[in-house]
């Protein structure tokens, strides 16, 4: 059996100066540049649909494979959140627009020029 070293196990985890830091490149993780997370490139197809699940009952609409970068998907969900009168968020590369709005999210999106998809139900 090969005795682990500290060394092994990933080394310095957390530093009273920056914080936790990162095993691999030893920056504070807020600015790692090695893990950052990194969206998989879509198909091409944006799909649009409405989903309930965990959120008791209440319907919202997702947008979900749009090739823009964060501060334009950004301004793209405001946009559509301000075209159907309503609230939402964008998180993780994922458009969500309270209440269902399928139809009026995807005329909007025609509109701009992108291939949209109705999934789901």
């Amino acid at each position: 059996m090969v005795k682990k070293t500290l060394s092994d196990l990933g080394g310095l985890v957390y530093s009273t100066e920056v914080g936790r830091t990162c095993p691999v490149c030893r920056q504070a993780i807020a600015e790692c540049m090695c893990h950052t997370p990194k969206r998989p490139a879509g198909d091409g197809i944006v799909r649009v649909y409405r989903e309930t699940k965990g959120r008791a009952g209440k319907g919202v609409t997702l947008v979900k494979g749009v090739p823009l970068d964060d501060e334009a998907l950004m301004a793209l969900g405001k946009k559509l959140k301000a075209a159907c009168g309503s609230g939402g968020t964008v998180k993780d590369g994922v458009i969500e627009v309270q209440g269902d709005h399928v139809e009026k999210v995807m005329s909007a999106l025609v509109a701009q020029g992108f291939n949209v998809k109705r999934a789901g139900g």
